[in-house]
């Protein structure tokens, strides 16, 4: 890019995220009290801030608690195109209450984003040293305990399951990936998803463009972009545990979700896919939406399976 030329819509963003300027969320009805307010089912689950001693530095984290005795636990990772978000965000508080009030609890990780110099493995790292603290410190050994995230938490979340495969602690009972994004490069869309994509708006769209600046913001090298613990689309996945991803119905992305699925499946992995219908890219951050509620409901249900007598 040269100087006359405006930034990326991704690029922008980066940069309004690294100076402190980029808008904040001003829905009014989407922080707890609100929703505890909407959902009577949400106000007995139990918050406690927590910091996980990581390799990187302190990881911020919020513990969700059922009211009653917990079914198992989720560790989850929020997105945020790996420079964006929060555990503030629905995405990552909304879906952690959601899940506490089903009776599991969780640790939403605040893992650090690829900003000011920051990229892989730093996240990825973040995330592991999470999963393992949560193993050694919150009492779930005889528990199903998952590992989960949306968009680039799903990354995050796939990524670190290749790991705990590969030996670096307590493979999850399943790993939950909402519309992940798993390739550096996003696989040809379908003739189903190209329709369904045509008529969004540029601001929900993910061309190749924007997803490879993403990517390689994330990644840090081009070397980077081939590494599995990175892009776990490029791992073996035999051996991996129970995998349940959900795809927003209109997302560029939808691509990734389902071309891993197919990777797990003749890797003799046990994959549920699920497509939400009449849902965009993110809607896991609607908490209000019809999709985004039959989407925990869907993750509910794929969790009570691994429950005692399921």
């Amino acid at each position: 890019m040269n100087a006359d030329q405006e930034p990326s819509t991704f690029v922008a963003a980066l940069r309004a995220l690294e100076a402190g300027t980029f808008p904040v969320d001003q829905r009014p009805d989407v922080d707890t009290a609100s929703l505890r307010a909407r959902y009577s089912d949400l106000a007995e689950v139990r918050l406690k801030d927590v910091v996980v001693p990581a390799s990187n530095g302190d990881v911020a984290g919020r513990l969700y608690l059922p009211a009653g005795d917990s079914k198992g636990a989720v560790v989850w990772a929020h997105g945020g195109s790996f420079i964006g978000g929060d555990i503030e965000m629905p995405e990552g508080n909304w879906v952690a209450l959601a899940l506490a009030a089903r009776g599991y609890s969780v640790l939403s990780v605040e893992y650090t984003k690829a900003l000011l110099g920051v990229h892989f493995p730093v996240p990825s790292i973040d995330l592991l040293d999470s999963w393992n603290w949560a193993d050694d410190h919150l009492g779930f050994d005889e528990s199903p305990v998952h590992l989960g995230g949306a968009s680039a938490g799903g990354n995050l979340a796939a990524g670190v399951g290749v790991r705990l495969r590969d030996g670096a602690g307590r493979v999850p009972s399943s790993l939950v990936l909402a519309y992940p994004v798993l390739h550096d490069v996003i696989p040809a869309a379908s003739a189903e998803i190209r329709a369904a994509v045509d008529s969004l708006g540029p601001e929900a769209r993910f061309p190749p463009e924007t997803v490879r600046e993403m990517n390689l913001n994330y990644a840090g090298s081009e070397a980077a972009l081939g590494d599995p613990y990175a892009f776990p689309a490029h791992a073996n996945l035999a051996g991996m545990p129970p995998i349940f991803i959900i795809n927003s119905q209109s997302d560029d992305l939808r691509s990734s979700g389902e071309g891993f699925a197919q990777q797990a499946l003749e890797a003799g992995v046990d994959v549920r896919v699920e497509c939400e219908p009449g849902t965009v890219h993110g809607h896991l951050d609607r908490p209000h939406s019809a999709g985004g509620q039959r989407s925990i409901a869907r993750i509910g249900e794929w969790l009570d399976g691994f429950t005692v007598g399921a």
